[in-house]
């Protein structure tokens, strides 16, 4: 520590008028500039700090980087000398005193604590923008002036104090406390972020925790992070939760908790980007808070006079933890550009989904109000979230234009709008942004993971991105042909980077939509291929849940893998649990293995998560069949048909309803619709030949059988479907021989076996029992149908 000097004393131009105080860095005095007359505080360096002729001269250059900091907040460097063997700082003496000082009589009213909060941020974020990292950010550093400004002090001092590797002696990191605050334990400790305690590398964002420090003690009078030593205090840095604000200063407002619990996150890429962001959170709550007590006090006055209670706060918005991302509008001309606003959409989709605390309505429903003049506040009541990412594309040769906002439909307003004017080439860049800004107006707290895979980029070329966003395109039109030439962009994305996951996982969902029911593809020629599509996808990234979910259908309708397709199912849910297709395929799973109170409930919740899909409606529909609650059957059908009238699976799940309840001709009817709508697809048909049949209409059942048979000359027929009808017209014999060429072809309805009610009639039958021995060895051939 530099000695005392005494009142009068001369260090180059400088005549010491008072000491002011003593700090780890040294004693500082108030002096006089005797060349230009005006009171100045001098701070003299200890010499320890001074010997290492390297680390003195960076000091030097980032003191001086911080003297030409033009700043309001930012107290202002005057000169650095030495003279008579003494190192010195001198900077603009500030009537006042420091926030510690303050703090000695108790925390800060809340509009204080941020009217302070919001001008330190403000001179942290003029010198980040300068390249200037404070380091040592607490209240003896915050002077407060009598008129209401607030000066941050000793810019680049804290630096100079930084040991070349992290300590063995955590309790050398501790300066010493001011000496006008003999009440606290000791300074700085308190104040160190994570990385600061750890003796790594430390950036901008350890500002960011140092402030969300001291924006916590100005609330509530004491620090979030507490102990009897200095290594108790880091201790907790490293490792404890602070306890809430609110617990600590009753009537915090929750965006105040939400931003301060941010700024504390121990991994600093769950943090603010940067101190401008903190600093727009705080500013925003500062007008919000003005605004409520205005109209507080307008109604006030309207109401006869009547006070607000003292001390009430008003309540802000928690985070939000739904959304859903409207279909971007083609903005451009060339319909062929469809697939691009409708691949910015998936993408921004896709990466939401990776966020276990947001439900993201998936895509299956959202697209529904692709191409319609929607008000995204009604979309969002319709949807049940609490806000709506809706926007535009336009395509203008190579320039890409995306306008975009997003609602608060609780709020009713807006809560982020941006236009963005970039190269086509940029397009991950704006995707990765995008995401970012939702992410973070929706006020969510993200671990440094989760950040990570929000902006996730599976690829850096341009051209296998735009083949990925064609070939999704085309797959999710879900017609053979459609498929196919989904599948042919998939396979060129990975011809041009075969490590592109995504793509792969793509490749994976087309082959199991050829290789379903309605795909027209054999088994064994769609669902190796979909699994080798899945597993190379896992290989290169096995975080993907929409592959787990992929590889889960595989297991279970082809495999028949019950406990594999479990795990899958079970893994993509823990990856992505809102991904609506993962709690789907669970649920399939639970129905195939007779757990039906489970299966519904998975379905339920998948319902949840895509309240307006077709499918996920008929999924429940399902396990209402399988657990032979066949009124519910029909009524799920007709949730379905409400939303849309001609959906030939809805019209084909109510006839199978209809024939469980003897009512032949409904059934007939409906199913009849659904061949038509359909195409004339071989599922359909056979379940309309399946209930001629248990109806009586043999001659119709029989036509239906020989309708099959002839188009499977020309294309695969599943031979389950000609083995159903056989079965309705009590040929048991025909039927088991059709049944065991079904399991030669690995038929997927066949993983349906223990639980389909059409093969109640021969469930007792030792070539029944034999079939589900094969079908399922892990279970016992018995079964409870209802």
């Amino acid at each position: 520590m530099t000695e005392p000097f005494s009142t009068g004393k001369v260090i180059s131009h400088y005549r010491i008028m008072s000491r002011l105080g003593a700090g780890g860095m040294g004693e500082v005095y108030l002096a006089e500039d005797l060349r230009l007359g005006r009171k100045v505080a001098l701070k003299l360096l200890p010499a320890q700090y001074m010997r290492d002729e390297d680390r003195v001269r960076r000091f030097e250059q980032e003191a001086r980087a911080a003297s030409a900091l033009n700043h309001p907040n930012i107290l202002t460097i005057y000169e650095i000398g030495q003279a008579g063997g003494v190192h010195f700082i001198v900077t603009e003496f500030i009537e006042g005193g420091t926030l510690r000082q303050r703090l000695a009589r108790g925390p800060l009213p809340l509009s204080e604590t941020l009217e302070v909060a919001i001008q330190a941020a403000s001179a942290l974020n003029a010198a980040h923008e300068a390249g200037i990292v404070h380091r040592d950010v607490k209240p003896e550093n915050i002077m407060l002036r009598p008129d209401g400004y607030v000066k941050v002090l000793d810019f680049g001092l804290a630096k100079l104090t930084e040991r070349a590797a992290a300590p063995a002696d955590p309790e050398a990191l501790t300066l010493v406390k001011a000496e006008t605050d003999p009440g606290t334990v000791m300074g700085t400790a308190h104040y160190m972020s994570p990385e600061q305690a750890r003796g790594t590398g430390v950036d901008a964002r350890t500002d960011i925790f140092s402030l969300g420090i001291v924006i916590y003690e100005m609330a509530a009078g004491r620090p979030p992070f507490t102990g009897g030593t200095a290594s108790d205090v880091m201790a907790a840095i490293l490792r404890a939760d602070p306890v809430p604000l609110a617990t600590q200063a009753p009537g915090t407002p929750e965006d105040l908790e939400w931003c301060v619990g941010r700024a504390l996150s121990k991994d600093r890429e769950g943090r603010h980007r940067g101190v401008g962001d903190l600093l727009g959170d705080l500013k925003r709550l500062k007008v919000r808070l003005e605004f409520e007590a205005e109209l507080g006090r307008v109604s006030g006055r309207q109401s006869g006079g009547v006070a607000a209670r003292p001390g009430r706060r008003p309540r802000l918005r928690r985070a939000i933890e739904s959304i859903a991302v409207l279909p971007l509008a083609n903005a451009s001309d060339d319909p062929q550009a469809e697939y691009l606003s409708d691949g910015i959409t998936e993408s921004i989709i896709n990466s939401l989904l990776r966020l276990p605390k947001l439900r993201v309505v998936p895509r299956g429903t959202v697209f529904r109000y692709k191409g319609r003049e929607v008000d995204p506040l009604e979309a969002g009541r319709e949807l049940g979230v609490r806000a709506v990412f809706c926007g535009r594309v336009l395509q203008v040769g190579d320039s890409l234009v995306i306008k975009a906002e997003l609602i608060d439909v609780a709020q009713e307003s807006q809560l982020w709008g941006e236009q963005y004017r970039r190269r086509l080439t940029d397009i991950f860049a704006i995707e990765e942004e995008i995401s970012r800004e939702i992410s973070e107006k929706l006020r969510l707290r993200l671990s440094g993971e989760e950040k990570r895979r929000l902006v996730q980029r599976y690829t850096e070329s341009l051209d296998a991105y735009h083949l990925y966003l064609k070939g999704r395109y085309y797959t999710n039109k879900r017609t053979g042909e459609w498929i196919r030439k989904g599948i042919e962009h998939l396979q060129k994305a990975i011809d041009l980077d075969p490590n592109y996951a995504l793509a792969h996982a793509g490749l994976a969902d087309a082959y199991a939509l050829l290789g379903s029911s309605t795909g027209g593809w054999a088994p064994r020629e769609a669902y190796p291929r979909a699994k080798a599509a899945a597993l190379r996808a896992l290989a290169l990234d096995n975080t993907l849940g929409e592959a787990h979910t992929s590889l889960g259908f595989f297991r279970l309708l082809y495999d028949w893998d019950f406990p594999a397709a479990e795990r899958e199912y079970c893994r993509a849910i823990e990856l992505t649990p809102s991904y609506a297709n993962a709690h789907d395929g669970y649920g399939f799973y639970l129905k195939a293995t007779g757990q039906h109170e489970a299966a519904i409930r998975e379905c339920q919740q998948a319902l949840k998560l895509d309240p307006l899909s077709l499918f996920t409606t008929l999924s429940l529909g399902w396990a209402y069949y399988f657990a032979r609650q066949y009124d519910r059957v029909v009524e799920q059908s007709r949730k379905a048909l409400e939303l849309d009238p001609n959906f030939g699976f809805a019209h084909w799940h109510a006839g199978m309803g209809y024939v469980r309840q003897g009512k032949f001709d409904e059934a007939i009817a409906a199913l009849q619709r659904a061949v038509v709508l359909a195409g004339g697809g071989p599922n359909f048909v056979a379940h309309l030949g399946h209930a001629f049949a248990v109806a009586g209409r043999e001659e119709e059942a029989r036509r239906v059988l020989a309708q099959l048979r002839e188009l499977s000359e020309v294309q695969y027929v599943s031979s389950y479907h000609c083995a159903i009808i056989c079965l309705g017209l009590g040929e048991a014999d025909q039927a088991f021989a059709l049944l065991e060429r079904a399991y030669e072809e690995r038929a997927g309805f066949l993983a349906f076996l223990r639980v389909e009610p059409m093969f109640d009639p021969v469930r007792d039958d030792a070539r029944f029992k034999d079939l589900i021995s094969r079908v399922r060895p892990d279970e016992e051939t018995g079964m409870a149908h209802g």
